[in-house]
């Protein structure tokens, strides 16, 4: 798959609601209704296009095509929800998608390797960057502090961390 069209997760379907096929979204977009904008999501491998969708409380609620009731949008419950990457509008210059740093090299400013960018996610204080090599670790997503560079031409993230730690 070319790197436009790789898949990307924006959130899972997190319940049911109601009796219609409608489902409950739990989005990691931000603000959480950017998430209904795209169409079609692939959940469970297929493509599935975003009928309607609305806040509902605090979450969002969407109904997609073919899902008639509750006992087709209960089959939906606990699948990712993903778009291809060419859905995503282009970042500006000085911007990029978590995603595009998956799969990125990481090495400390004096050269040394400390595996793969697997993923990141969110936590109150900062993002965290989770890097995969001979052991996991967590760095801190704090720019121009921990992360220094992403330099996607050379497939490389540098950091200033202790390899040690």
């Amino acid at each position: 798959m070319s790197a436009d069209n790789r898949l990307v997760v924006l959130g899972r379907i997190a319940g049911v609601y109601g009796v219609r096929g409608w489902v409950r979204v739990h989005s990691d977009t931000a603000p959480r209704e950017n998430i209904l904008r795209y169409s079609p999501w692939m959940v469970g491998g297929q493509p599935r296009t975003v009928a309607e969708g609305r806040r509902h409380g605090k979450g969002l609620v969407a109904r997609l095509e073919g899902c008639d009731d509750r006992d087709q949008a209960v089959t939906l419950v606990g699948q990712s929800i993903e778009i291809r990457r060419d859905q995503l509008p282009p970042p500006r210059p000085d911007e990029f998608y978590w995603a595009d740093l998956e799969g990125l090299q990481v090495e400390t400013l004096e050269g040394v390797d400390l595996g793969v960018v697997d993923h990141l996610f969110e936590t109150a204080a900062n993002d965290v960057v989770v890097v995969r090599g001979e052991r996991e670790r967590l760095i801190p997503f704090l720019w121009g502090d921990v992360i220094k560079d992403v330099d996607f031409s050379a497939g490389l993230l540098r950091v200033d961390w202790d390899p040690d730690f």
